[in-house]
């Protein structure tokens, strides 16, 4: 089966890695164009096209996906079925284009978190379970039928990288079985609608650095799982004498306290907690904006309150 792969960040590389492990044809990779990054403005490239280029497989990298000589070089290909993990919205002239059709793989249990973001809303949900599903792409973003899933437990002190690996590796070998199956013919594709329970939808919408703000008025267990959530990207910040403070890893402490949310408390030495609605959120590793990443013994070395 000839196979065209679409993707971009480390998570996509997983997959792409295991197909061509287990000696699928990958014909062609479709990534994102090369753009500059950083301080120095380097050229950056995606880790999918560093993978590819590194196994000499040809590289695609579109700045349209509507555009008719990108369109050409894509038949040309003559791909019977179409890979995307991580990758843009694509359009039907795209995803309809193979045998086969295009298989997503999408970081959560459908229908449940559809969307950009849901190994970080899953967390801040303070959910118990993930997973991965794939599913074939239709014209609304994630509500294509069902291939196959597979549920990945969640420790309740996982942040967001932790099931972000941990998906990673489910997400390839899903992939996996789901190609097998359907080149023996034994997938049936399920509606999303008929997984539906009464359980509400929940949803997870691409996050913006304005979202990422703590409240400490919430529920401290609220406050540490929104920090998880986002840890280590993009991170969740509180301000700091007007200086935005990243905070990455804590421990919650509930108990009685009539502090008003958001008061800190520290020793100046060992440890700095803040106040939430019903506790403490103890942190353990910070970044205040303008220095780099640390732990708390090193930040109150060099911090006065």
């Amino acid at each position: 089966m000839r196979i065209i792969f679409m993707g971009t960040p480390d998570f996509a590389v997983a997959s792409l890695e295991a197909l061509i492990q287990s000696g699928e044809q990958v014909v062609a990779v479709v990534t994102v164009p090369d753009k500059p990054a950083g301080r120095g403005q380097k050229i950056h490239e995606s880790a999918v096209k560093i993978f590819a280029t590194q196994h000499n497989i040809p590289v695609l990298q579109p700045v349209k996906l509507r555009d008719e000589a990108f369109l050409d070089e894509l038949k040309s290909f003559q791909a019977d079925l179409q890979v995307v993990v991580a990758f843009r919205m694509l359009p039907e002239i795209v995803w309809n284009m193979p045998k086969f059709g295009t298989i997503n793989v999408h970081a959560s249990l459908l229908p449940q978190y559809r969307g950009a973001a849901p190994i970080n809303h899953a967390i801040i949900n303070g959910e118990k379970e993930s997973g991965v599903t794939t599913f074939l792409l239709q014209h609304e973003i994630d509500t294509g039928n069902i291939l196959l899933s597979k549920k990945v437990a969640i420790k309740e002190t996982d942040n967001a990288g932790d099931l972000h690996d941990n998906l990673m590796v489910a997400g390839a070998e899903t992939l996996l079985q789901t190609i097998q199956q359907l080149k023996a013919g034994a997938l049936q594709p399920k509606p999303q609608d008929v997984l539906l329970t009464t359980e509400p939808l929940k949803h997870a919408p691409k996050i913006f650095k304005e979202d990422c703000k703590i409240n400490w008025d919430q529920p401290t267990a609220q406050v540490y799982n929104f920090i998880r959530g986002l840890s280590p990207y993009p991170a969740a910040f509180t301000l700091l004498n007007d200086k935005v403070l990243k905070i990455y890893s804590t421990e919650k402490e509930l108990v009685n306290t009539a502090t008003i949310p958001g008061t800190i408390e520290t020793d100046k030495k060992s440890f700095l907690k803040i106040a939430a609605q019903d506790g403490y959120i103890v942190i353990s590793d910070l970044q205040l904006e303008g220095k780099k990443r640390m732990n708390v013994v090193d930040f109150l070395k060099g911090y006065r309150f």
